[in-house]
């Protein structure tokens, strides 16, 4: 399989995590987000779903809106 450029919008430490990570773990997290979004490509739910359940899984870990936005618009 072909792997693909992407780029993708994430907060500062997770960018931050990710450029100061060895290559080597920089190619397992490749890997990781690869499967994941293979695994919900395949999975059969609509991409509404999707976004409810994420939504749901970072409100339970204190997602605020507020912060949503700070982040979003930081």
């Amino acid at each position: 399989m072909e792997a693909i450029p992407l780029t993708i919008r994430v907060s500062q430490d997770a960018a931050r995590v990710y450029e100061t990570a060895s290559a080597a773990d920089r190619r397992k997290l490749d890997l990781l987000l690869s499967l994941k979004l293979n695994d919900l490509a395949h999975d059969g739910r609509s991409l509404e779903d999707v976004m409810s359940d994420l939504s749901r899984n970072a409100q339970a870990r204190g997602l605020s809106p507020e912060i949503l936005k700070q982040i979003l618009d930081g």
